[in-house]
């Protein structure tokens, strides 16, 4: 019984530490990364009648559409701060987007991450860590609002877009098209202000409360 009770013990122990360790995240400051710009990336104009036809066109040939988003975060003030791509200086996006068929959320991720912030936009971006999910939103019907939850009635969904927290390294190169700024945003300036960032964007700092942030000197 000794013997079973110490490994109880050290099967517990190292359990505790996995969640020790995936609830820290290390964030690094804003100075240890570089900021460049590339070539413009094509961005579609679209009034909303448009936006759902291309959805319901979608959904026809593929079902179910699925997104997914990065939440990158560094440091600067010793405050958390979020990384948004901004566009015409009104429109603020998670980097991302959406999946191919049959293609995997990290993978497509990493992808996605890759067109938005790397040079080499058909390459990958070195050192980025795609952790767990962290939210998901649903849109139940072709509409324009998506929901955190999904509701019990909705046996086919339109579209899911899912927010995985994305750990950078110490250094890192982003490289972003020349129509976008990449910024770096305060966890205390999202908080919900959708008027500003929308209704996914705004919820960030409360999806993050359950994680403790490591400052990092470099």
């Amino acid at each position: 019984m000794g013997e079973e009770a110490r490994a109880l013990d050290i099967e517990n122990t190292t359990r505790r530490n996995h969640l020790v360790h995936d609830s820290m995240v290390d964030l690094y400051p804003l100075s240890s990364y570089y900021f460049g710009s590339r070539d413009a990336l094509r961005v579609k104009e679209e009034i909303i009648s448009d936006q759902v036809f291309r959805l319901k066109s979608n959904y026809a040939a593929h079902g179910l559409r699925t997104c997914v988003e990065a939440v990158l975060l560094v440091e600067l003030f010793k405050h958390p701060h979020v990384l948004l791509l901004q566009y015409k200086n009104s429109i603020f996006k998670l980097p991302g987007g959406r999946l191919r068929p049959r293609e995997s959320d990290s993978e497509g991720l990493k992808r996605k991450l890759a067109s938005k912030l790397s040079i080499n936009e058909n390459g990958v971006v070195p050192g980025l860590e795609v952790g767990e999910c962290i939210g998901m939103w649903w849109r139940p019907n072709f509409e324009t609002l998506m929901y955190p939850f999904l509701p019990p009635n909705v046996k086919h969904p339109k579209e899911c877009t899912k927010l995985f927290l994305v750990r950078l390294p110490v250094n890192q190169q982003f490289v972003v098209p020349k129509n976008f700024k990449l910024l770096a945003v305060p966890l205390c300036q999202l908080h919900e202000n959708e008027k500003t960032y929308g209704p996914i964007i705004s919820q960030i700092p409360k999806l993050l409360s359950k994680f403790s942030f490591n400052m990092m000197e470099t």
